[in-house]
């Protein structure tokens, strides 16, 4: 079944030549031939303000320069965000963005029995790079900065399931590697997963 599929660039850094800017690329691209429903962001190209209180998180409006991208988030069926780990997790932009994109009453609502997902039904990955391999970030680390954005984020706006794929050592891949990179989030885009 042909699905809504967003792709998300989370690299601040607008360079094309990015490795994360090619596997959004090679995964929408995928997904297309499939027969998704493709749409993309990057949110290097976005005007993201930070928010600074509880009070605009939770009273204010998503900005004007944010609102197609919040649509999108919204209408969407299954969600991809590739970016690269930064000091352990996403970078500052993205979260920003994604604060933006997902707040009360858009992704969520408080309720007196807690707060109440209005994402439900949607599915996502996580496809993370990092300069560092990949099993370290997972046995040592366990993966803290990508599990806090699957279950404090996605899970907790209704993303279920999440899955995440993560490319390590990129400073240092071949190019053959980085090809074989690209085919596999191709491939994933082909199933929309």
């Amino acid at each position: 079944m042909p699905r809504k599929v967003l792709v998300i660039n989370g690299h601040p850094d607008g360079d094309p030549a990015r490795l994360c800017a090619a596997l959004a690329q090679s995964y929408a691209e995928g997904a297309r031939e499939a027969g998704h429903a493709v749409e993309t962001i990057s949110i290097a190209e976005l005007d993201i303000p930070f928010l600074r209180s509880q009070e605009a998180f939770e009273k204010g409006g998503v900005p004007d320069s944010l609102a197609a991208a919040s649509e999108a988030v919204q209408a969407a069926e299954h969600v991809v965000i590739v970016f690269p780990l930064w000091l352990g997790t996403m970078p500052a932009l993205l979260k920003a963005f994604l604060e933006q994109v997902m707040r009360p009453g858009i992704a969520f609502e408080y309720s007196k029995q807690g707060p109440r997902t209005l994402l439900a039904g949607r599915s996502a990955r996580l496809i993370v790079t990092m300069g560092m391999p990949a099993f370290l970030y997972r046995l040592y680390f366990l993966s803290h900065g990508v599990a806090g954005i699957r279950r404090s984020i996605l899970r907790f706006v209704g993303f279920k399931p999440v899955r995440t794929t993560l490319f390590g050592l990129v400073t240092a891949a071949k190019e053959d590697k980085r090809r074989n990179w690209l085919a596999q989030v191709r491939a994933l885009g082909r199933q929309a997963s």
